[in-house]
């Protein structure tokens, strides 16, 4: 048996073997592994790092990063939770392969997407997919040291079976009050009641979930297109960007820009642009940060209206030319926007647009 850790106990440094200790099945393809050093070593991490492990798959081994799922609180162990994708090799050979007894290389831990040193402030995790895993690990972190958090957590999936750690975070948030649970699914299970959100995470879902977003740290992470979706969604809403924290779970940061900096299209409230409405025959300047149907309706261009956010699609109209920047609450299908479709009422134009309106 490996010892526990003591006081003195000294703090693992990679230059000695892991051994696995448990796996625990969380998800189709997603599985939890738990290692210890084998001289009881004990962990020195921040909630959010990762570490990178050395595996032996045949034709030689491959290096793979991995977010630790578990908490630095508890420091004789640490975990991490994988998931195979398609044509995965070294996550694949982990869920097939490495069980419990088995020893690996492994180098770590490191990483600039974490928690403060002092985590005493409000936050918001946004998560998809396997993205949820630096997200466990601050929440744990959070929930494990006595003191009632304030957290609002979103995970999105595609299905309610696909939730990596449902049930642990269910249970972490009925013993606290501060730790404030939503989920978000494309599409039910089978056979299975889901009362839950269903859809894209948008606008209107974020202000229902957390009121107070505008308070709160934003750390994200998920595949880039969900990342950059939910900064649009911040940007459209004012959010203070200097508070928001991404990490992609297919590359890990490797510095501050990577976490901080973005090269996103956002509106210019300075910046001049013009809609022609092809219709009327009409053109009218504007600014970047007014939508298609401001000007619309200045210009006296009958464009139908209901919600105005972006939900009922009512202002449905085609672009036949130039760029807008929309950010919309599922008022329109993919397939409309790909066919030159757009929400007058939350398309911002960019440059020279045309409207066939």
């Amino acid at each position: 048996m490996i010892p526990m850790p003591r006081e003195d106990t000294p703090v693992w440094i990679d230059s000695e073997q892991l051994e696995c200790v448990m796996t625990i099945p969380e998800a189709p393809d997603v599985m939890t592994f738990s290692f210890r050093p084998p001289s009881g070593a004990r962990f020195h991490y921040r909630a959010g790092q990762f570490i990178t492990l050395d595996l032996p798959v045949p034709g030689g081994n491959v290096q793979r990063t991995y977010t630790i799922s578990s908490s630095p609180v508890s420091s004789a162990y640490m975990s991490v939770t994988v998931k195979a994708q398609p044509g995965s090799v070294g996550t694949r050979w982990m869920l097939d392969h490495l069980r419990p007894g088995m020893r690996i290389k492994a180098f770590g831990p490191s990483g600039l997407f974490h928690l403060p040193p002092q985590p005493d402030g409000k936050y918001l995790f946004i998560s998809a997919g396997s993205g949820v895993t630096p997200m466990m690990s601050m929440a744990t972190t959070l929930f494990e040291r006595g003191e009632d958090p304030d957290v609002c957590f979103i995970q999105c999936a595609h299905r309610p079976i696909e939730l990596i750690f449902r049930k642990k975070l269910e249970f972490m948030a009925s013993r606290i009050t501060g730790l404030q649970l939503h989920f978000v699914v494309s599409r039910s299970d089978p056979y299975e009641v889901w009362t839950g959100y269903r859809g894209t995470l948008n606008q209107l879902m974020l202000g229902l979930m957390c009121s107070d977003y505008l308070e709160r740290d934003v750390y994200c992470c998920g595949p880039a297109a969900f990342m950059t979706a939910i900064r649009e969604i911040l940007h459209s809403l004012g959010y203070d960007m200097e508070r928001y924290f991404q990490e992609s779970f297919a590359a890990p940061a490797e510095s501050m820009a990577e976490i901080k900096e973005f090269d996103d299209q956002v509106p210019n409230e300075g910046a001049t642009a013009e809609i022609f409405f092809e219709g009327a025959g009409v053109t009218a300047a504007c600014t970047e940060t007014d939508t298609v149907l401001q000007i619309a309706k200045a210009s006296g261009i009958p464009i139908p209206s209901g919600c105005t956010f972006g939900i009922c699609g009512t202002c449905k109209v085609r672009k036949t030319s130039g760029t807008v920047h929309m950010v919309h609450n599922g008022g329109i299908s993919e397939d409309d926007v790909a066919d030159g479709y757009i929400l007058a009422c939350c398309s911002k134009p960019t440059g020279k647009v045309t409207i066939d309106a």
